[in-house]
């Protein structure tokens, strides 16, 4: 591991930039940057597109290592290159930006009110190759529907018991247990997560460590016990559907929380903008985003 990247990630002021939408999520995050469906013929095509994006918002002026702590990367763009180098490789070379790898699969069917991590083929593989393009970390997310003690329980054991894989391969693992933010019972299903992460956080592999990813909560520093907790390195927050403004408000009431915004940080950037008008753009998203993570 490399201990430049782990003191950043662990001490630097600044939040993680979230750019790993995948198969599912990719076309409506082509619409919203002005790139409807019938620009691309098939799915390669879909994923050069969202990689030009990718690579106009990381290559941008306005995204550097000075604001932003890391970057969480699709699979394919970590295969990818930027500017003739690994996507990874620039991200910390050029930028000063600590990649992370999205590793899961997207999600189960709901059961107990969760949906769960589908299998993951072939992770040893995947985890291999993650380190030889010189990804930091990982991330894996699984969604909170309803406050079932049962469900979460689930949830978090399979989050946990993945966590020990990746640490063993040498990578930092990302937990991210999102809260759909159209919970019924949010405030109840944000208890029931907390004390399931709680009680597992102590039986990793001595001297481990691992981040948090979870949905900005209901009360104002209801994660703080978790940002101070010794086993876990940092605790980022997903913006989960909310607006930029409304995300940056509710982090601002989380001390010691960051950002990791995906939708929230690419908001009102389009393909059609030129280059000054799209650094503008995201140089005040960038901002608004870095001042409340470090509020």
């Amino acid at each position: 591991m490399d201990q430049q990247q782990l003191d950043k990630v662990r001490d630097w002021r600044g939040f993680i930039a979230a750019l790993d939408q995948s198969g599912g999520s990719t076309p409506e995050a082509l619409r919203l940057y002005g790139v409807s469906e019938d620009r691309y013929a098939d799915e390669t095509a879909m994923f050069d597109r969202i990689h030009e994006m990718r690579t106009r918002i990381i290559t941008s002026p306005s995204f550097g290592g000075d604001r932003i702590v890391g970057a969480i990367l699709f699979e394919m763009t970590m295969d990818r290159q930027i500017d003739g180098r690994d996507s990874g490789d620039y991200l910390w070379s050029v930028k000063q930006v600590v990649p992370f790898l999205k590793v899961d699969k997207g999600l189960a069917e709901e059961v107990d009110g969760v949906q769960l991590m589908k299998p993951i083929g072939d992770l040893d593989g995947l985890l291999e190759r993650g380190v030889a393009k010189g990804m930091f970390g990982t991330k894996m997310r699984s969604v909170v529907k309803l406050a079932d003690p049962k469900g979460i329980e689930a949830l978090v054991e399979q989050q946990f018991e993945l966590c020990r894989t990746i640490l063993a391969a040498g990578q930092v693992p990302i937990v991210e247990p999102e809260i759909d933010i159209e919970c019924p019972q949010k405030g109840a299903a944000e208890e029931l997560l907390k004390a399931a992460i709680v009680a597992r956080i102590d039986d990793l592999p001595a001297g481990q460590q691992v981040m948090c990813k979870l949905t900005l909560p209901d009360e104002d520093g209801f994660y703080g016990d978790l940002v101070t907790h010794p086993r876990i390195l940092r605790v980022v927050a997903l913006s989960g559907g909310y607006s930029r403004d409304e995300a940056n408000d509710r982090l601002a009431h989380n001390p010691g929380l960051i950002a990791s915004f995906s939708r929230a940080l690419t908001e009102g950037l389009t393909a059609q903008q030129s280059d000054e008008e799209f650094d503008t753009v995201l140089d005040a998203s960038i901002k608004s985003i870095y001042d409340a993570s470090i509020t």
